[in-house]
C-alpha cells in the first residue's frame, strides 16, 4: 500500500478507549481522502494498553506501534511518531477519541496550500475550570509566539512530514507546533473541528500542566526562537 498519511496516536494507560479507538480509526479508512495508516505510540502505560495494542496491530495492518520503556509525556510521544514515519504527511490525535478521525479530512482539504493545519474545538465539551485554564494558557502563549492560533492544544493536526521532521522538540512543544512551523517560514491555518466529552478513562493534564507549565514552556521558546538556524540552499552540486 502506498500510504500518504500517517495519524500518531499517543496512548498511556487507555485500555477502556482503545477498541473504540480500534474501531473509529478503521472506520476513518473507509472515508479518508489519503491512503492512511496508524501509529500507536505507547507512553509506557501501567495497564493493559500494550496487550490490547499489540492486538489491535496483529489484526490490521493499517497498524503499527512504538511502546516506551517509560511515561515520557505527550511531546516525546509525538516526536517519536515523527521519527519513524516516512508518508507525505503526518497527524495525531489523542486516544480519548475527544475530538472525531473523521475531521482530519476538513484538515487535509488545506494541507496543500499550508505547512500545518490546526484544528480549533468548537463548543469545548469540558468542564468550565478547564476550559477558562486552557482559553488563558493559549492567551499568554500567542503573546509571546504571535502565532494566531487560539487552540494549540487541539489534539488533531496534519503537518507536511518535511517540516514535522525539522521540529526540535523539547517538552511541553506538542503547544507549540504552529509557531515551530512558522519558525521554518511555513504557513499555517487553524479550522473549526468537533468536540466530544470524554466517556471513558482520565484527564492526563491537571491545571499546573494545563496552565502554569506552559508558562514556563513560553520562555523556553522564546530562547529556541533566538538560537534557531534556518536556512536555504541556492545552489548544490
Amino acid at each position: 500500500m502506498n500510504y500518504k498519511f500517517t495519524i500518531i496516536v499517543p496512548v498511556y494507560n487507555e485500555e477502556e478507549n482503545l477498541l473504540r479507538v480500534e474501531k473509529e480509526l478503521l472506520n476513518y479508512i473507509k472515508i479518508a481522502t489519503k491512503t492512511t495508516k496508524f501509529l500507536l505510540v505507547n507512553d509506557g502505560s501501567k495497564d493493559k494498553s500494550q496487550e490490547l495494542i499489540e492486538d489491535i496491530c496483529n489484526r490490521n495492518p493499517e497498524f503499527t506501534f512504538i511502546c516506551f520503556k517509560e511515561n515520557l509525556g505527550l511531546s516525546a510521544t509525538i516526536k517519536a511518531g515523527f521519527d519513524h514515519i516516512e508518508t507525505e504527511f503526518v497527524g495525531y490525535i489523542d486516544s480519548d477519541l475527544q475530538t472525531a478521525p473523521e475531521d482530519f479530512n476538513l484538515l487535509l482539504e488545506h494541507i496543500d496550500n499550508y505547512d500545518l493545519v490546526t484544528g480549533v474545538r468548537d463548543k469545548r465539551k469540558d468542564s468550565f475550570v478547564k476550559n477558562i485554564s486552557s482559553k488563558i494558557a493559549n492567551g499568554i502563549r500567542r503573546t509571546f509566539t504571535h502565532d494566531g492560533m487560539d487552540d494549540t492544544g487541539c489534539p488533531l493536526k496534519v503537518i507536511k512530514t518535511n517540516y514535522a521532521k525539522r521540529i526540535p522538540m523539547f517538552k511541553g512543544l506538542h503547544r507549540f507546533l504552529p509557531a515551530m512551523v512558522l519558525l521554518q517560514k511555513g504557513k499555517i491555518i487553524q479550522i473549526p473541528v468537533q468536540h466530544f466529552p470524554r466517556i471513558a478513562g482520565q484527564a492526563k493534564f491537571g491545571l499546573w500542566n494545563r496552565l502554569l507549565g506552559p508558562l514556563s514552556d513560553c520562555f523556553a521558546y522564546l530562547w529556541m526562537k533566538r538560537k534557531y538556524i534556518n536556512y536555504t540552499i541556492s545552489k548544490k552540486s
